[in-house]
């Protein structure tokens, strides 16, 4: 098994029923997608380019499913959650009923669109 599926299936639930859903999710949206285990945590990458990362926070009892290109990102801004950073935003999830398969398919699908966009949008940063 690889490194990104054990961090997956060594999780406690309920995290390893949400991030589950969630890969399935994702490589059934994005069928070109490539799961990584970068920074201790899986990362799912179409060719170079980085999608979205995984990560359960047991402290704080939720699944991040998070985004470099967010700046870019145009579908449900108002449920991509940015706490405490500065570039990546996130859709977040404490049990696998808060996920709303409708918005995850489309903020997957926006992410990708925006792929090669680069993490900053150029009047983020002059």
């Amino acid at each position: 098994m690889k490194p990104a599926e054990n961090y997956i299936y060594n999780q406690p639930e309920p995290f390893r029923g949400i991030l589950m859903h969630l890969q399935v999710m994702i490589e059934t949206t994005l069928p070109d997608v490539e799961l990584k285990y970068k920074w201790n945590i899986p990362c799912f990458y179409i060719g170079k380019s980085p999608i979205c990362y995984l990560n359960a926070s047991h402290k704080k009892k939720f699944v991040d499913i998070a985004f470099w290109n967010s700046a870019h990102l145009t579908k449900h801004l108002n449920v991509l959650i940015s706490e405490n950073r500065k570039v990546v935003r996130s859709l977040r999830y404490s049990t696998l009923e808060d996920i709303d398969n409708n918005i995850l398919i489309d903020v997957l699908k926006d992410a990708y669109s925006v792929r090669q966009n680069g993490f900053y949008k150029k009047e983020d940063i002059n």
